[in-house]
């Protein structure tokens, strides 16, 4: 299995896929189309699952839904493929690895797969993976690329390179589950945005979290573009065994090194991919073409650049694609502004690493915040921006570890603690919040937690918040 790709003899293979998620759905039927031997196992066995499963059974597949279907490893498996969300403890991989049988990721069978021409440019983070892809995306297709925007959002990676139309490049965004399962990616340049806790409780340390980031790096063939703001990052594309010739592109909010790309006053430049960088920098675009223009979104806009770069995208390009790029909702969505107060949807910032970048874009703020902390501390976020904090408004199942952080590190930070879970909490949330706020303040709902003890996922929580904010403006 260590040179299997698409031409491969994969009709003499037997494969377990772990997993009928989209994902796993994708790999099932990629595998199918390959004439592999394959069958699929889920503990689930709702609707949508089972929909799946007579799918894949159509096609040829085998699958095994419901408990305990994933108890054991069935005979004759010679390579499993798993869902990306699937822990290395889970008793069905833990009996591959014993059992020395290859244990690949979708974004490992999509390597394998791919079509060797397209280069891969890939990014992970712990923040801000989502809106740097769709940046690099609009800034590739300004170029007039054809771009396959992939992997932790938008289509499964593993369709993407089996797409008969093709693409002239991949954009691809992994999480650290993706990566941790994969061991061939070799990206024609790769970035690491940022490294914080988190997901800690599948990874078991920030370590093993780090590295399993850090694989993005391996095998990097022209540029790993690192946070110079972020110590970590550097130290992954150090620890890393890249190509020779690969370089490594630090991108800051301050006046660029050589082999950079930073700020001069309010224009983001260029001193990495020009022939005269040893003395000059070429302009990419300003800060007014990033929107919104906060600082950590200013770091995004330089690692998409960073890596459209790599494969020689013209300046101008950066300029229009950044320009062209419109934020998904929930990240820093200005919902309203109501008697000179504004009122914003960061409900993506689902921990306190993302929660202290939204902070920071503001001077004066009435914080909404709580939910499920992961395990998360609050101490470090509420030193860093108690300076800007007006008053908190805490919801959630954890909300009293946020207020016993504030309680001691801002004491004169006034706090406005909710209880509520029904359908009208958020409501009250944002009515609490609109009462302390005076005039030039920003009502920030930026939770620094998970949504699932009061809402279906971040978005739905977004949307209560939008929702709330319209019935106040109108009452």
């Amino acid at each position: 299995m260590d040179v299997a790709e698409r031409e491969s003899p994969w009709p003499e293979l037997s494969v377990l896929v772990a997993g009928i998620g989209v994902s796993g759905f994708a790999a099932a039927d990629a595998l199918v189309q390959l004439g592999a031997q394959v069958s699929v196992v889920d503990e689930r066995d709702g609707d949508s699952e089972r929909e799946r499963a007579k799918i894949l059974e159509i096609l040829g597949a085998t699958t095994r839904l419901g408990p305990g279907s994933t108890s054991t490893l069935p005979p004759g498996v010679q390579l499993v493929v798993t869902s990306p969300g699937w822990r290395p403890t889970a008793p069905l991989l833990e009996a591959a690895a014993a059992s020395s049988i290859p244990i690949w990721g979708e974004v490992e069978l999509a390597w394998r797969l791919r079509d060797p021409a397209t280069p891969w440019l890939v990014l992970t983070g712990t923040n801000g993976k989502t809106t740097t892809l769709r940046m690099l995306a609009s800034i590739l297709r300004a170029s007039g690329l054809r771009v396959g925007a992939t992997g932790n959002v938008g289509d499964p990676i593993v369709s993407a390179v089996l797409d008969p139309a093709g693409h002239d490049v991949l954009a691809v965004e992994l999480s650290s589950f993706q990566l941790h399962w994969t061991h061939t990616l070799a990206a024609r340049s790769a970035a690491v945005l940022n490294v914080a806790p988190d997901h800690l409780d599948w990874h078991g340390s920030f370590e093993a979290y780090a590295a399993d980031k850090g694989r993005i790096y391996q095998g990097v063939e022209s540029a790993c573009v690192y946070n110079l703001a972020d110590p970590v990052t550097e130290q992954l594309v150090r620890d890393a065994d890249v190509a020779d010739g690969a370089r490594a592109i630090g991108v800051t909010l301050g006046v660029p090194g050589v082999g950079m790309l930073g700020l001069v006053d309010d224009v983001l430049v260029d001193r990495a991919f020009i022939a005269e960088r040893q003395t000059s920098a070429a302009e990419l675009a300003t800060v007014a073409d990033i929107h919104p223009a906060a600082p950590h979104n200013i770091t995004n806009a330089l690692a998409a650049a960073a890596l459209a770069r790599s494969i020689g995208v013209p300046t101008v390009a950066v300029r229009d694609g950044l320009r062209h790029y419109t934020p998904d909702p929930h990240r820093a969505s200005e919902v309203a502004v109501l008697g000179d107060v504004a009122y914003v949807d960061d409900s993506k910032a689902t921990n306190p690493h993302a929660a202290a970048a939204s902070l920071g874009a503001y001077e004066s703020v009435v914080w909404i915040a709580g939910g499920l902390a992961k395990g998360a501390e609050f101490d470090d976020l509420v030193i860093g921006s108690r300076e800007r904090l007006r008053t908190a408004v805490l919801i959630g199942a954890d909300r009293h570890l946020i207020r016993e952080a504030l309680e001691r590190h801002a004491p004169n930070v006034p706090v406005i603690e909710l209880p509520d879970t029904d359908n009208m909490a958020m409501d009250r949330a944002v009515q609490a919040a609109a009462g302390a706020a005076q005039a030039g303040d920003t009502v920030l709902l930026a939770p620094a937690c998970a949504s699932m003890d009061m809402f279906v996922n971040y978005a739905s929580r977004g949307e209560a918040f939008a929702a709330a904010v319209r019935r106040y403006g109108s009452d």
